[in-house]
């Protein structure tokens, strides 16, 4: 009867096993997590239902906020092996240029899982657009997440409407909409814009709107807390 696809070979057994053992002796590494990098590279993409790929980035937010990663214990030679020739990410992410919103850090996850798009203001460009279809035509992502952040520079400057440099401005266009049904208040632009950006991709590609229609994508908008760490889907 052949080996189940996550049980090692008799060479990879050994090495498991020594590195069980090695690990126990110094206290460092139990068996489970000695395992742990090979059974993450076997996750395959069409074993996720589009809900699954969704509450999986969820789970992955939990444990930063908790600060319980795991995606640290990852093999991360392992990982770029696996991943030199192809991706398989299960899921993408529309997010916020700004440096306090390492995604793949929020969701706890490592090298090949995530597609990740970044502009100022998480806003849906055609440059955008053709970047999320390529994820979801292509690389069959489950699940699509347009994560806006509480502070965010782009919202608050374009609720201002001062003057910036260079094309800085050009954003404003963009984020108009959810600025407009504000009513000032820049918390509820940012989930605004997070949702209105969501709905845009759904309208605005056909790629988008028929992976939805087919049950094979999920869209969803988030906004990540800067200070506890946590992301609240909507």
């Amino acid at each position: 009867m052949p080996e189940h696809p996550d049980t090692p070979s008799p060479l990879g057994r050994r090495r498991f096993v020594q590195l069980a053992v090695a690990g126990a002796a110094v206290g460092v590494v139990r068996p489970s997590e000695a395992w742990l990098p090979f059974r993450q590279s076997l996750r395959g993409v069409s074993k996720r239902s589009p809900d699954a790929a969704l509450e999986e980035l969820l789970a992955g937010n939990r444990r930063f906020a908790a600060n319980q990663l795991t995606s640290i214990e990852h093999d991360l030679t392992i990982l770029k092996e696996r991943t030199a020739e192809k991706q398989e990410p299960f899921a993408a992410v529309l997010a916020c240029a700004d440096s306090r919103v390492p995604v793949e850090l929020v969701f706890d996850q490592s090298i090949g899982q995530i597609f990740v798009a970044r502009v100022a203001g998480n806003i849906v460009t055609p440059e955008i657009v053709a970047s999320l279809e390529y994820a979801v035509a292509v690389l069959h992502v489950r699940a699509l997440l347009v994560l806006g952040h509480t502070n965010c520079g782009a919202l608050k400057a374009a609720m201002k409407t001062d003057e910036v440099p260079g094309q800085i401005s050009s954003l404003y266009l963009h984020l108009r909409p959810a600025v407009d049904q504000s009513t000032g208040n820049v918390d509820k632009a940012i989930e605004l814009n997070a949702r209105l950006q969501a709905e845009l991709l759904k309208s605005s590609s056909t790629v988008v709107r028929q992976a939805t229609g087919a049950g094979k994508l999920e869209v969803a908008a988030g906004v990540y807390d800067l200070a506890s760490g946590k992301v609240t889907v909507y």
